[in-house]
């Protein structure tokens, strides 16, 4: 998902979505604990993908703090 998209999404969207990566990544490392055939760039992409949604979050929140005040 492009930073774009992510933009025009309602945090609660975006907050599902980042629940979502995170049990994906729990997952993939789990599965390399046990030694089981992953695809090791899938575990860098996801956190980065992780790291965008939660930026993009704090932008929305931020933007909202200052409309507030």
């Amino acid at each position: 998902m492009k930073v774009v998209e992510m933009r025009s999404m309602a945090p609660a969207v975006l907050s599902a979505e980042v629940g979502k990566l995170r049990r994906e990544l729990l997952e993939l490392r789990c599965k390399v604990a046990l030694g089981e055939d992953v695809r090791p760039h899938r575990v860098r992409e996801i956190r980065k993908e992780i790291a965008r949604i939660l930026t993009v979050l704090g932008e929305k929140a931020a933007l909202a703090e200052r409309m507030k005040a």
